[in-house]
C-alpha cells in the first residue's frame, strides 16, 4: 500500500485510514506528507473497494499546520519529491483538499492540535470527530500570514459568519467543546477514542449503498451554491439514476427479506 515517511496508509475493512505521521513536529505539513496525502485521495477515488476514508494524526496530534522553519528558509524536508511538484504544481493544494474533493466520504479523527493548516485541511473533510483535549484555530494573522488554504472562503460557509470572522481575525485557539458549539466539528469524545469513533461512523457508511453514498455527497456539495430551484433540479439529475441500480434493487430485497444488504456497486 502507498504512503511516505510522513504519511502512513492502511486498510480497515472498506475504510482507507490515512495517518499524518510526523509526531516529532506535531505532524506539521511536509513535502512527503503532502505527496502521501495526495496519493491517498487518488487511491480512494480509484479503488471501488474503498467506501470511506478516515484522516487522523499520529502521536496525539492531528496537524500543527505548515512547517514554519521551512517557510523561514530552512528548507522543506523530502527534496526527492520535488519532481512530483514539478509535474503537478497544484499537488499541495489537492493534498490539502483545497483543489480536490474525494468521491468517498472523508471523516476526520482529531486528537491534540489541529491548527493553522490543520484546521484548513479539516474544512475539506465531511464528518469530524475530536477528542476532548483537541484544539483548533487559524493562527495565521498572529504571524502576519494569510490562511490561504481556503479558510476565508470555506469557513463562513460551514459555520456562522460571526464565528468564522472571530476565528479568522483573532487567531485564538478553540477547544473541542467550543469548536462543536459553533459547528466546526460534530462529535467530542474522550481523549484517545476519536479514531475508534471515526471508524464506527465509517462502518455505518460502508454498510450503505456505495453509489447512493457517493451521489448524495456529490449532490450536497454541488448544490451548495445554487439557488433552491437549481439545487432541486440538480438533485433529481443525480438522484433518479440511483433508483435503477442493482444496489437499489438489493436494498429493497434485503429490506423485504429482513437481512443485511450486500452491495456490489452496480
Amino acid at each position: 500500500m502507498a504512503g511516505t515517511e510522513h504519511l502512513t496508509v492502511r486498510r480497515e475493512d472498506a475504510t482507507l485510514v490515512l495517518t499524518l505521521d510526523r509526531p516529532d513536529a506535531r505532524n506539521a505539513l511536509s513535502l512527503p506528507m503532502l505527496v502521501g496525502l495526495y496519493d491517498g485521495w487518488i487511491q480512494a477515488d480509484e479503488d471501488d473497494t474503498i467506501r470511506s476514508v478516515v484522516l487522523t494524526g499520529a502521536g496525539g496530534a492531528f496537524c500543527a499546520g505548515m512547517d514554519l522553519k521551512a517557510l523561514a528558509g530552512d528548507g522543506m524536508r523530502g527534496e526527492h519529491y520535488r519532481d512530483r511538484l514539478k509535474a503537478d504544481p497544484d499537488l499541495h493544494w489537492k493534498a490539502m483538499l483545497r483543489h480536490h474533493r474525494p468521491r468517498k466520504p472523508v471523516i476526520a479523527a482529531v486528537e491534540g492540535p489541529c491548527v493553522a493548516g490543520g484546521t484548513e485541511i479539516l474544512q475539506g473533510t465531511d464528518i469530524r470527530v475530536a477528542g476532548e483535549s483537541a484544539t483548533f484555530g487559524l493562527f495565521e494573522v498572529r504571524r502576519g500570514l494569510f490562511p490561504i488554504g481556503g479558510s476565508t472562503v470555506r469557513l463562513p460557509r460551514q459555520i456562522p459568519r460571526t464565528h468564522a470572522l472571530e476565528m479568522l481575525l483573532t487567531g485564538r485557539p478553540y477547544n473541542a467543546r467550543e469548536a462543536a458549539g459553533i459547528g466546526l466539528i460534530g462529535h467530542v469524545v474522550p481523549d484517545g477514542t476519536a479514531l475508534a469513533k471515526a471508524l464506527e461512523i465509517a462502518g455505518r457508511i460502508n454498510a450503505c449503498g456505495p453509489l447512493a453514498v457517493e451521489a448524495v455527497k456529490a449532490s450536497v456539495y454541488e448544490s451548495a451554491e445554487m439557488t433552491e430551484t437549481d439545487g432541486l433540479a440538480a438533485e433529481l439529475t443525480r438522484g433518479w439514476p440511483i433508483f435503477d441500480t442493482a444496489d437499489a434493487k438489493e436494498g429493497a430485497r434485503a429490506f423485504a427479506e429482513k437481512r443485511p444488504p450486500v452491495y456490489k456497486r452496480a
